[in-house]
């Protein structure tokens, strides 16, 4: 009889200790990786769609993993009123090492372009996705959608190649963090001053 008590007690606290283990795992589908951008604003958490976009991912990941963005920035962000009236407009802010680390920005071979054709990832509110010029040409700079952007999905009517973007993540948490930073004084399109990303780490 004891040793049944005890049993049952043991068995109780394992299966107490298991729940509140899987409560403190970042919520995904599918288990994909997450990561935490610190600011003075607060913290923002990306997931990232691995699977759907796997080269954009891995590449992403490897700039977190050699702490390229400790002490980088949020640098620039686009609203209605800081864009001509006759082109189509976005709602985002973009970050990266263009202003903290400009040399190895632009050392940065190139990551072969995942449209939104081929991840099904579309330019929705949170969506994070990379900066370019030509497809195929973007590297560590990234950017968050403040709302829908089909304009930047492949097609889309705001990149003359329409080929779109390559979207490859979502924030799934401090979305009140990105409008916290999207509503800081700016110049000429640039926030000024910058906005400080301490570092960017996998959770």
């Amino acid at each position: 009889m004891l040793y049944r008590i005890l049993f049952k007690q043991c068995f109780c606290l394992v299966a107490v200790a298991v729940l509140l283990y899987s409560c403190k795992q970042p919520a995904t589908s599918g288990g994909n990786p997450v990561v935490v951008i610190e600011t003075a604003f607060g913290d923002i958490e990306l997931e990232l769609y691995a699977q759907k976009a796997p080269l954009t991912c891995a590449a992403f990941l490897q700039y977190v993993d050699s702490g390229w963005y400790n002490r980088s920035n949020f640098y620039r962000v686009l609203h209605f009123e800081n864009q001509p009236s006759n082109a189509p407009k976005s709602e985002l802010i973009q970050g990266g090492i263009w202003k903290s680390n400009n040399p190895l920005a632009v050392s940065v071979k190139g990551i072969p372009h995942e449209n939104t054709r081929q991840t099904g990832i579309l330019h929705k509110t949170g969506v994070v996705s990379l900066a370019r010029a030509e497809p195929g040409t973007a590297g560590t700079e990234f950017f968050i959608c403040l709302d829908d952007e089909p304009g930047l999905d492949y097609g889309g009517e705001n990149v003359a190649d329409r080929q779109g973007y390559a979207a490859f993540g979502k924030v799934v948490k401090g979305m009140d963090v990105v409008r916290k930073i999207y509503r800081q004084r700016e110049r000429n399109q640039y926030f000024d001053p910058l906005i400080t990303i301490f570092s960017i780490d996998r959770k």
